[in-house]
């Protein structure tokens, strides 16, 4: 069986991403049992991606951006922000590969960035992500705070 990933895919794919009450949406390859899971996610300006990482079980993580700009954030136990990066289509840094036990976020620069990502399986909600105690929920104004300093740290001067 295959899944081109093609301009069609990502349209109706931005479309429904648009459409979503969280600003973002995965596109899934994979069915949730696979070992390797593999996706789409299409994050639109906006959205607010609670700090996270995969450790129980641990899983490593690869995302490649194929349309648009985004921040990656990698966090250390203390809430700071030892590492920003930008990954865009454009480059030079098209994506990152991170390894299991990272607290990391992404905040979306473009109006809509468009990334595949690929990692460890099967999916299990209660314990693919571990969410960082010390970083707001999402749909709350401390969120929408934080992600405002957030994307701030990317505006150029």
């Amino acid at each position: 069986m295959k899944k081109l990933i093609d301009k069609q895919l990502i349209f109706e794919t931005i479309q429904k991403a648009k459409l979503s009450s969280r600003k973002r949406i995965n596109f899934n390859f994979h069915e949730l049992h696979e070992t390797y899971q593999r996706f789409l996610n299409v994050l639109c300006k906006g959205t607010y991606i609670r700090p996270h990482r995969h450790s129980n079980p641990p899983k490593a993580e690869t995302f490649l951006v194929l349309q648009g700009k985004i921040a990656f954030l990698i966090f250390n136990e203390q809430a700071e922000i030892i590492e920003k990066h930008i990954l865009s289509n454009q480059g030079p840094n098209f994506g990152i590969d991170l390894q299991p036990n990272v607290w990391h976020s992404l905040v979306c620069l473009s109006e809509v960035a468009v990334c595949f990502e690929g990692k460890h399986g099967p999916y299990e909600p209660s314990t693919d992500k571990e969410f960082a105690k010390w970083a707001p929920e999402e749909n709350t104004q401390e969120a929408n705070i934080l992600l405002q300093e957030w994307e701030k740290l990317f505006i150029p001067l």
